[in-house]
């Protein structure tokens, strides 16, 4: 059944004119406002340097804007979120243990929370079965293909169960035919498993299969200067939406939007 995903009503994250100055003074972020909600696939997407990663790491909570606020808004049932339980992040590099299997990799994030290696097997081996990897628990990193390496990361990721997964460039230095089966996995996860998804990318073309909505990021100092929505169902397939006409405008659009940033002026869709 085909359906196009939309943020909820209630917003999981927001930033309210965020920035970020460095102890350098370089001002990465400027004046950035965005509302994410849940079960959204929201892809970051502008030039190098445009604080797209810095963004990822403000609402990580791995670093403090230096000036407006960043909220993480109540569960349904009027929890607080937990940072370290509703978070999970993947990064360019899989980051793995040369000394450790596969599941102990992925045990990782449960064994900092105090579970010990057998109260976590049961999850853990759920989280390798959703990437594909459920034979190769027992095996070591140097055994992995760099896609093999990265679904241990995104499983390590996705172990706790985070509401948000934030990922910056996971796959871009896998080769296309292996970011491709990724990018496919990664959506049929997100749609089964439905949490919210911020993903840092440099590639138009990937931004718009992935994504429901796009933020199109300015240069130094970072700003969002537009946002696309890519209003088309899921589940999307290579050999189908990446080969129809409203993919293509859709690109189009994307790219009238980056090369708009240029000159730091939005551009009509």
């Amino acid at each position: 059944m085909s359906s196009i995903a939309a943020p909820d009503t209630v917003p999981l994250v927001t930033l309210d004119r965020v920035s970020k100055r460095f102890a350098n003074g370089t001002l990465a972020l400027q004046d950035m406002s965005l509302a994410i909600g849940a079960h959204d696939f929201v892809s970051f997407l502008g030039p190098s340097g445009c604080g797209k990663s810095t963004a990822l790491r403000l609402v990580a909570g791995l670093t403090a804007p230096t000036a407006g606020t960043l909220t993480w808004h109540q569960r349904r049932g009027g929890d607080a979120p937990k940072i370290d339980r509703d978070l999970g992040f993947v990064f360019q590099e899989p980051t793995l243990m040369p000394w450790a299997t596969v599941l102990d990799n992925v045990w990782l994030p449960l064994r900092l929370a105090g579970l010990s290696r057998e109260a976590a097997e049961a999850k853990v081996r759920e989280a390798l079965a959703m990437v594909g990897l459920s034979k190769f628990a027992g095996v070591y990193p140097r055994e992995l293909s760099g896609g093999m390496k990265m679904r241990v990361s995104i499983a390590r990721a996705l172990v706790t169960h985070p509401r948000l997964l934030l990922m910056d460039e996971p796959f871009a230095a896998l080769d296309e035919m292996t970011r491709s089966k990724l990018n496919n996995d990664l959506l049929a996860i997100w749609r089964e498993h439905r949490f919210t998804v911020i993903f840092v990318t440099h590639s138009v073309y990937e931004s718009v299969y992935l994504s429901n909505r796009i933020v199109v990021m300015a240069p130094r100092p970072g700003r969002v200067i537009d946002e696309i929505c890519i209003d088309e169902p899921y589940p999307r397939s290579a050999g189908d939406f990446q080969v129809s006409t409203r993919y293509n405008e859709h690109v189009k659009a994307v790219q009238r939007a980056l090369h708009g940033t240029m000159d730091g002026v939005a551009v009509d869709h």
